[in-house]
């Protein structure tokens, strides 16, 4: 059978040799390129033909994100396998939706794990591991929660200033309106985000992300 041609950019060199380390042991794969610059790995795959890209996601220059995306628009038929240190919902969904990657694994793996999620994808199939699966699912519930909360861009401004501890006089004076109506805000807001307390509703902003 042909090889899997793989490709590693991770701006850790350590972490590009600890994955070739596990691989070496799998006939099925031959790993091409390797580099620890996002930049430099869109160069080299102008010159090596790749199946499956491994690619980190936090990386200077250019991170795992945009790479991603300029590979499936300028090497479509290259598949993308994201490795991560976190697996936080929003960013997987971003790179599902803008680079239609193939899978997303965290750099806490084992190696068979990675060589089954490997070869699924070079199968035509996806994987995503559990956790970040179980990511996924909390962000698209917060998401629900938000859209069915519906703050409006005033509220979610207050919010800020709340996390900020502005008193309601000092909100008023900065948002140019007045303390009765700071007040009705806050109402509002801790109506629809079903908490009571100052420390309840940050907790609950910082979880959906308001701040």
């Amino acid at each position: 059978m042909e090889k899997i041609k793989l490709a590693i950019v991770d701006d850790h060199q350590i972490v590009i040799d600890g994955i070739s380390s596990l691989l070496e042991g799998y006939d099925a794969f031959t790993i091409v390129a390797r580099t620890t610059s996002a930049i430099n790995m869109l160069d080299l795959l102008q010159k090596h033909p790749v199946d499956i890209l491994l690619t980190d996601i936090m990386m200077p220059e250019m991170n795992g994100r945009q790479l991603a995306a300029k590979v499936r628009q300028q090497y479509p038929a290259i598949k993308i396998l994201a490795l991560s240190m976190s697996g936080q919902g929003d960013t997987v969904n971003e790179m599902i939706n803008n680079a239609d990657i193939a899978g997303y694994v965290l750099k806490n793996i084992g190696k068979e794990e990675l060589a089954h999620a490997i070869k699924k994808i070079a199968g035509g199939g996806i994987y995503f591991s559990d956790q970040v699966l179980d990511e996924l699912t909390k962000f698209s519930n917060v998401r629900r929660e938000n859209e069915e909360t519906h703050l409006t861009q005033r509220e979610v401004e207050i919010v800020g200033l709340i996390e900020k501890e502005m008193s309601n006089k000092e909100i008023a004076d900065k948002l140019f309106i007045s303390e009765r109506t700071v007040e009705t805000h806050r109402k509002n807001i801790f109506r629809k985000t079903k908490t009571n307390s100052v420390i309840g509703l940050i907790k609950y902003a910082y979880e959906h992300k308001l701040i």
